[in-house]
């Protein structure tokens, strides 16, 4: 018997009904195979404290996602996810377990007292997919189409309270959970979204037990299809949400795709189909997206990025393309580095003998360390540091850590209290906090600082329409001020920036963990 024979599987999923279905669907397969599980309920964000340094990796991945991190932080050996929801690629380290059979692809259309608006000029149909909408306004150019957001049930009740013809949703989920109305029609003209009606299964990519006890449940055709569509979204978007559909399906051995793509107002239509022999596919989802884009699909995706959507965020320092991903609809983000470093030499005669106490705090004085000299001839004794990040790159580049503190002055009094000796070398930026250099002074700790990176601002002033800016160190809300208001919402990344911010903006927000990642997602709950 497998050494984890006796392992519980843990079961991650988002505590909505249609979640809580789809992760207790999985708990019966996995129970059936013999499997002993548990279900867990993992609420957003804020309720879960990323105490490891999995987190950390030094990457930016999709780690928004509650399940991702509850994942990476080992509370969880699975998630559950409505495949059509998870992002095209996965943060690394989470792997793709397995897709269950899918369920009903088609769009459903719930309607109030009769489907006879159909054929009226005027009427109110609501959705909160762009795909959806698009779709909708192609057949139907005159009626209106108003925003639904929330869960199924939510949305369902938002059709009673209003004067509405009708909303659209996924048949599977209003299905699923046996809530789907008697005055409800299948949409079979309408495209969906790409894997839409199928369950997806998450796992880290170490863990084979729990892998191998996955694999037993996926259905390869499903997979097979879902990834072709998938593929399809992930080669047309380009870090960008446009109204897409995708749909493969298999029958006598072959394989049948059609997709589409859409001007917003639904103006605009480019479709393709194509049907391959199974076995002969591995090219379809590519064939197809570049068919999309040669038939001027890139001039369409290129006027969605750049629709005249007012900038209502703007970030202090540049997001790669996941964290642009991440954001709400509802959120139009921009983002510039408004502090430019440049690393400075660093003089020999610094580093001729060993050092007993060194002080980093940022990742640049690493990296102007490690690019003025190599780490043999960084002989340092004892290395503190603030920031995980830090002392990753530290011991990957320098040597070990002695110790390390989320902040400078809680560094500082640490040292105050436990330091070899009477003197540290700091090797800062020409423009520091005073806190530490303080305390350690004011202890007859004797200082030597080293400016080994020049912070230089570079901030411009931002358009009138933000109402939202995102810091990531003191340093980047003093270059904003320098050009800018302050009557704007302040996001911060941690305690230090959130101090600074203080003194310039009324309303200011920290996020729950020190990322990028995590303040987006104060963002997006902001404008959700």
């Amino acid at each position: 018997m497998n050494s984890n024979g006796n392992k519980t599987i843990r079961i991650g999923t988002r505590d909505s009904e249609l979640a809580l279905w789809q992760a207790n669907i999985v708990k019966k397969l996995l129970e059936e195979a013999g499997h002993k599980t548990e279900l867990v309920p993992v609420k957003s964000t804020g309720d879960l404290v990323l105490d490891k340094p999995l987190y950390e990796l030094g990457i930016t991945g999709i780690f928004t996602r509650t399940l991702d991190i509850a994942m990476l932080n080992h509370d969880i050996d699975i998630a559950v996810h409505s495949l059509k929801d998870v992002p095209t690629v996965l943060p690394k380290g989470i792997v793709q377990a397995a897709v269950l059979k899918r369920g009903n692809v088609n769009d459903t259309l719930v309607f109030k007292d009769n489907e006879e608006f159909l054929g009226a000029k005027e009427a109110v149909i609501a959705t909160g997919s762009l795909r959806r909408r698009a779709q909708w306004l192609n057949r139907f150019p005159t009626h209106t189409i108003t925003d639904l957001r929330g869960n199924v049930n939510s949305r369902l009740q938002k059709l009673e309270d209003n004067d509405w013809n009708g909303a659209i949703f996924a048949a599977a989920g209003i299905g699923r959970i046996g809530i789907r109305p008697e005055e409800a029609i299948n949409l079979d003209w309408m495209i969906p979204a790409p894997a839409q009606g199928a369950i997806m299964i998450t796992a880290l990519e170490e863990d084979d037990f729990v892998k191998e006890a996955c694999a037993a449940l996926n259905h390869e055709e499903t997979e097979i299809c879902t990834t072709i569509e998938r593929e399809f979204l992930n080669k047309l978007e380009g870090g960008c949400t446009a109204p897409i559909g995708a749909l493969a399906y298999i029958k006598n051995e072959e394989i049948n795709f059609k997709g589409v793509l859409l001007s917003e107002d639904g103006s605009k239509r480019i479709d393709v189909t194509r049907v391959k022999k199974l076995g002969e596919h591995n090219d379809m989802a590519q064939f197809c997206a570049d068919f999309v884009i040669e038939r001027g699909g890139k001039r369409l995706m290129d006027k969605i990025k750049n629709s005249d959507k007012k900038t209502n965020v703007f970030s202090t320092k540049s997001f790669t393309e996941d964290q642009r991903l991440l954001f709400h609809e509802k959120v139009v983000a921009k983002s510039s580095d408004f502090i430019k470093i440049s690393l400075n030499r660093i003089h020999p005669r610094f580093l001729k003998n060993e050092i007993q106490n060194v002080v980093i705090t940022s990742k640049n004085a690493v990296e102007s360390l490690t690019n003025n000299y190599s780490a043999a001839e960084l002989q340092f004794k004892n290395i503190y540091c603030v920031g995980r990040r830090t002392k990753r790159l530290v011991e990957n580049k320098i040597g070990k850590v002695t110790h390390t503190e989320k902040n400078a002055q809680k560094l500082a009094e640490y040292l105050v209290e436990y330091i070899e000796g009477s003197e540290v070398t700091y090797f800062c930026s020409d423009i520091r906090l005073d806190a530490l250099p303080t305390i350690l002074t004011e202890n007859n700790i004797k200082v030597n600082e080293v400016e080994a990176y020049e912070t230089k601002y570079d901030g411009f002033k931002i358009d009138d329409s933000v109402e939202s800016v995102m810091f990531y160190s003191p340093s980047t809300v003093e270059s904003f001020v320098r050009s800018n208001k302050s009557d704007v919402i302040a996001f911060c990344i941690g305690e230090t920036t959130t101090k600074e911010a203080r003194k310039h903006f009324k309303d200011v927000r920290v996020a729950k963990v020190p990322t990028v990642e995590s303040v987006i997602e104060l963002v997006n709950e902001h404008y959700i």
